[in-house]
């Protein structure tokens, strides 16, 4: 069974370069900044430091004051799994993270369906556009204030 870290385990594991990138600590995750300048650096030592190599899922949430994008990582060589989330989109104004999609390349079908979805764009993704719904559909269908 993987060991699933706590946000302390996770601040523990993060490289020291990367410290000031920690917003908040939860009880297992942890909350980073929206800092595209050095989060794909901050990735790739993920990936290639601490070899949390496969990366589970992306997802991300409404909280109607700001969207969340949630990442969940698994180092399949240390058994662990992490969780980290990046606020984006405060006021609901125009939400965007920088794309994972060089580092991992399962997330670019995940991006594209946030994108399609909740509206959050990825900076740097390598074919961002609507993965389900057709090119004219007006707004995000999975956004709290969407009304058909």
């Amino acid at each position: 069974m993987t060991k699933e870290l706590t946000g302390n385990e996770i601040k523990s594991i993060i490289n020291e370069n990367f410290q000031n990138l920690i917003v908040e600590i939860g009880e297992d995750n942890v909350v980073l900044k929206n800092d595209k300048d050095n989060l794909l650096d901050f990735f790739k030592s993920l990936k290639d430091e601490k070899k949390f190599n496969l990366l589970s899922s992306v997802t991300s949430v409404d909280f109607l004051s700001k969207f969340v994008v949630v990442y969940h990582f698994t180092s399949i060589e240390k058994n662990e799994s992490l969780v980290l989330k990046i606020p984006c989109g405060e006021s609901r104004s125009e939400p965007s993270v920088i794309s994972v999609t060089s580092i991992w390349r399962g997330a670019e079908l995940q991006e594209r369906e946030i994108y399609d979805l909740m509206g959050i764009y990825f900076d740097n993704h390598p074919n961002m556009k609507r993965l389900l719904l057709w090119e004219n559909f007006d707004g995000h269908p999975l956004r709290k204030d969407f009304v058909s």
